[in-house]
């Protein structure tokens, strides 16, 4: 397939490409500074290279990440929030050569890679550069972590096919133009802010790029802009909605709601002072979503995630577990071949989501068929965490659950067993470490026992009901 930069500029090169709070774009000058990038990347990477890169929303960020992707390297987008033991892993299992970071975003103690700050690559001589004329469509253009149950986060490799065709799903599905201007608050490093950038280019829409989500500044843009639409998690619209304000601009289309579930009233809420969200189902694997509602059937089916997108085929298997198939879906996590043949299976991706259909096809998301957590749109598995504390020398057990929370949906909170006392200050502070700072229970409480199944599994909303009785460490 055509170069989808390069297309786009020879289609609408005057068109507004992106919008900062500092300056405005056109496609045909976004590809002059992603030309410029190229120039100071050529001695730095050759197609191929991975390369992770560690950015906050911004212009130079999100120009390195299509530069990158026009030399045809293997980005690595890595999650700033990250602690370093976290981030060294990621680095050396996608076996990156190159990070390219944001000054700000401290760096300590990183090993085995070369590494390049902005503005050091900004002082780099600069090279003629041609970009990639076509793109291969089964070719890895992208890699994102997400979390696993093992406790180890997994590389999902995702391919310009994988990206097109999300793109063209939700295009068919929310009527998407060249007339849109897509407000992106969610950061690039996860695959709601990239596919954003995605569409962009395979629309020839805009996008409204601000460095972070505050709810005064959003609601500012939603009502005196002239945004169409914009991606939110749940605890993004709850903040949007507590700010009061009912009327939004006139050109403004929907809310896109991801990363999660939401409680009802917020929906009626929304309903109730005409607020179009549009419910939606994806994930890193399918490259964003791949089940929503449609306009119509947004009011009509209020917690349903709605219906599959036009190329996607979906399933439930006898256990409940959401099966899904289509160009949309990665091939694979990078370097977990039993964890691909257990994972995707005859062309079908098992998700570990369990949900159910109703009788006109509408597909409700009942959570994890596993134990994951998810805490303002981000996914923590209690694995993970449990693995970082039993290394502390005061912990001899310790069981992660997730308490309902009305900001964050949901927060991790532990129960465990000491062999020696410890403050609830020392366990948070170690916490963050060793972890992104979301992941760090919230809430620490002391058991004696742990309830389990005939078979010895934990049950964890059995500790959780317990939760008024324990004592908690302070």
């Amino acid at each position: 397939m055509e170069n989808w930069l390069k297309k786009r500029i020879a289609l609408s090169p005057t068109k507004l490409a992106v919008v900062t709070p500092e300056t405005k774009l056109t496609f045909r000058e976004l590809g002059d500074l992603v030309s410029k990038q190229m120039g100071l990347l050529a001695k730095l990477v050759k197609k191929g290279t991975h390369v992770g890169v560690l950015t906050n929303n911004n212009l130079t960020g999100y120009s390195l990440i299509l530069a990158l992707q026009q030399l045809g390297c293997v980005i690595v987008l890595l999650n700033k929030r990250l602690a370093a033991p976290e981030l060294q892993y990621q680095l050396a299992d996608a076996e990156v050569e190159l990070l390219i970071y944001e000054d700000d975003l401290a760096l300590v103690d990183l090993t085995g890679l070369e590494m390049v700050s902005f503005s050091e690559l900004a002082n780099q001589t600069s090279e003629a550069c041609q970009g990639l004329a076509e793109f291969k469509p089964d070719e890895v253009t992208t890699i994102m972590y997400t979390s696993g149950t093992s406790g180890r986060p997994k590389g999902v490799c995702q391919t310009y096919n994988n990206h097109l065709y999300s793109a063209l799903g939700s295009a068919l599905n929310l009527g998407l133009t060249t007339e849109d201007n897509w407000l992106c608050v969610v950061p690039l490093f996860h695959i709601s802010g990239l596919s954003i950038m995605m569409r962009s280019l395979i629309y020839g829409m805009t996008v409204t790029l601000l460095p972070k989500f505050d709810a005064d500044e959003v609601m500012r843009y939603l009502v005196a802009a002239d945004i169409t639409a914009i991606s939110v998690v749940p605890t993004m619209l709850k903040q949007l909605l507590a700010l009061g304000q009912s009327s939004l601009n006139p050109a403004f289309r929907f809310f896109l709601l991801g990363g999660g579930p939401i409680d009802k009233p917020s929906l009626e809420k929304c309903q109730a002072q005409g607020w179009p969200v549009i419910q939606s189902y994806g994930m890193t694997e399918t490259a964003s979503q791949v089940v929503a509602l449609s306009f119509n059937d947004a009011a009509n089916h209020l917690g349903s995630a709605g219906k599959p997108h036009f190329f996607i085929q979906l399933k439930l298997a006898s256990d409940g577990e959401i099966m899904l198939k289509g160009p949309n879906i990665s091939p694979g996590y990078y370097h977990q071949a039993l964890k691909n043949q257990r994972t995707f299976v005859d062309g079908w991706f098992k998700t570990g989501d369990i949900g159910s259909l109703d009788q006109d096809g509408y597909l409700y998301v009942k959570g994890r068929k596993g134990d994951m957590i998810i805490s303002g749109g981000e996914n923590i598995f209690p694995r993970e965490i449990e693995d970082c504390y039993l290394k502390l020398a005061a912990v001899a057990e310790i069981v992660v659950a997730a308490k309902e929370d009305a900001k964050w949906g949901q927060v991790p909170v532990a129960f465990i067993k000491l062999k020696e006392d410890i403050s609830r200050e020392k366990l948070v502070t170690y916490g963050r470490k060793f972890l992104a700072h979301y992941k760090v229970p919230k809430e620490f409480y002391l058991v004696t026992d742990y309830p389990r199944t005939a078979s010895g599994k934990i049950q964890r909303y059995k500790l959780l009901a317990q939760l008024a009785k324990l004592q908690k460490i302070v």
